[in-house]
């Protein structure tokens, strides 16, 4: 039996659609570059001295299974992307596999992560900007953070990203196509001039490959900016329904963004290792670190005597992170956009301008960022959030896809992962080690912040008391444990202010066997056949009718 069309799958010849729907005009070199863009943020920037201090040379090894295990968490949104494409797919997703309850518990968690990364970017963007206008920052509590007229400036970069997507969604992928074309150029000039100026192959080995074993490589996955600088690989899948070919372009984005930003981060950090000069090494990789300096890669060019390679670093510490500033605001607007459609949210964030954009999502977005810059007023003071939220956002994808499998094992998938559960679950898997590893003091501040969307979705209930939608409590049963267990395993475990019950070798047995409960869970109590069917029925009959 195949399912009714869905939104996407045959889109106009000319990649356009009527007022009032989403306009398709994002090509596949426009949704790649919407994922590497996204990628390359802040992060690159800070990425390879924080993992060398942690992991040593073994920060390559950092790099690659962090990347891996990414990638895995990416093959899994990929086949829902080609499946099902959808503005917002990343939301909209739980809600057909497993109702209500689970799609606002996930939405909210993708939500949350979104909304805050335009406003840590804008951060960064201004902290290196502070080299040229040293009144953007000034120094708390040991951190840079925002100025009175730094703040005014972070807003006018926010509503300027807010101003480019309400124009619409064409002049977002020509901007930004033009600013990674730019990121690439000088991520990979800072390689090449790195390896060509010098390269010491005793740094790899002289003060020790692995000083802090397994634990410092998998510890800087978490919390030295490698995942953190591999977010993004899924806008591809967010903006899948305002793709031209989506079934063919989706996979090729997702899985080429992780692949191309990979080799870029390993020879960045290799070509890192092997330029720094052996005297900042004496006390060793923990202690690695460069004096009068805004950021690491522009200090060890200046150290090599390449000033103007330091100079292209600190005008592209600016364009870097305000371009994922810019792709961020696009996305969470998606998101907001697509819990309006599930009922999650209210029914004003869904609505269109005549241009195709959700504008009433993109003005909650520009206010929610505004609002975060009042606790975090510095880069260094919103990073780990984002990376807890962003992590944890990562796990419902896997448990989709082995539920629509069973669900509707008839609908045509242009792109289908080979063995069976492996993948769905190596993924999930992953993503449930990456939030152990980031540690306690991290992850209770996001649990509290479930809690209170816990809140926001009972009003919305409340609100909502005339609504027959249903709640669909049993299908998402699984949240509670998931999310409970997550919370109290990180209690329990040795990082970052848990209570090392959970020894590290330890903690990859019990993760697996609390993974695959859940994960058995979630593919047991999701939505019946029929519910799942009737529910890609009425996303199908909403794109016809904005469409008509």
């Amino acid at each position: 039996m195949t399912l009714t069309r869905l939104p996407g799958q045959k889109p106009p010849e000319d990649g356009s659609t009527r007022g009032g729907t989403l306009r398709r005009d994002v090509g596949l070199l426009g949704l790649l570059f919407t994922g590497v863009g996204s990628i390359i943020g802040s992060g690159w920037l800070f990425g390879a001295l924080g993992t060398a201090r942690q992991a040593g040379p073994a920060a390559v090894l950092s790099w690659l299974l962090g990347g891996l295990m990414i990638m895995l968490i990416g093959l899994a949104y990929a086949e829902l992307g080609a499946m099902l494409p959808m503005s917002g797919g990343a939301v909209r997703y739980p809600h057909l596999a497993f109702g209500s309850f689970a799609s606002f518990t996930t939405g909210w968690i993708n939500w949350l992560a979104a909304a805050s990364v335009a406003p840590i970017e804008v951060e960064g963007a201004l902290q290196y900007a502070t080299y040229y206008v040293p009144w953007l920052t000034r120094t708390q509590d040991g951190v840079p953070v925002l100025t009175g007229g730094g703040l005014a400036v972070a807003v006018v970069f926010l509503a300027l990203f807010s101003v480019i997507n309400v124009i619409g969604i064409k002049v977002f992928e020509k901007a930004n196509t033009f600013l990674v074309w730019w990121k690439l150029l000088i991520i990979l000039l800072v390689v090449v001039a790195f390896l060509g100026t010098a390269f010491h192959p005793e740094n790899f080995h002289s003060h020790g490959f692995a000083p802090n074993g397994l634990s410092g490589i998998v510890t800087s996955i978490a919390t030295a900016g490698v995942v953190f600088s591999y977010f993004g690989f899924r806008q591809g899948v967010d903006l899948a329904g305002e793709s031209k070919n989506p079934r063919r372009n989706v996979p090729i984005a997702v899985i080429g963004s992780i692949i191309i930003t990979m080799v870029i981060y390993i020879g960045l950090q290799v070509a890192f290792i092997g330029a720094l000069p052996s005297d900042l090494l004496g006390k060793g990789w923990s202690a690695l670190d460069f004096t009068n300096a805004f950021g690491p890669l522009a200090a060890l060019a200046t150290l090599l005597g390449l000033p103007w390679l330091a100079t292209l670093l600190y005008a592209d510490a600016v364009v870097s992170p305000a371009d994922t500033g810019l792709i961020y605001t696009t996305v969470t607007s998606r998101l907001s956009y697509a819990m309006a459609k599930n009922g999650n949210a209210p029914q004003q964030l869904g609505k269109l301008s005549s241009r195709g954009v959700p504008w009433t999502s993109i003005i909650l977005t520009f206010v929610t960022g505004l609002v975060f810059f009042m606790p975090f007023p510095g880069w260094q003071k919103m990073v780990g959030f984002i990376t807890s939220a962003t992590v944890l956002s990562f796990g419902s994808g896997p448990l989709v896809v082995a539920a629509l499998r069973r669900r509707i094992p008839d609908q045509e998938r242009p792109f289908r992962l080979p063995g069976g559960d492996i993948i769905p679950f190596l993924a999930f898997y992953s993503s449930n080690l990456i939030v152990f590893w980031t540690g306690w003091n991290t992850g209770w501040k996001l649990f509290v912040a479930i809690l209170l969307g816990f809140l926001l979705f009972l009003v919305q209930r409340l609100r909502q008391r005339t609504n027959e939608q249903r709640l669909d409590l049993r299908a998402g049963m699984w949240v509670i444990p998931w999310l409970a267990g997550l919370a109290l395993l990180s209690w329990l475990g040795p990082f970052d202010g848990g209570h090392g019950i959970i020894a590290f070798g330890w903690a990859f047995p019990v993760i697996a066997v609390f993974s695959l409960g859940v994960y058995a869970l979630a593919v047991r109590f999701a939505l019946p056949d029929d519910s799942v069917r009737e529910s890609l029925t009425k996303v199908a009959t909403e794109h016809e009718n904005h469409a008509g």
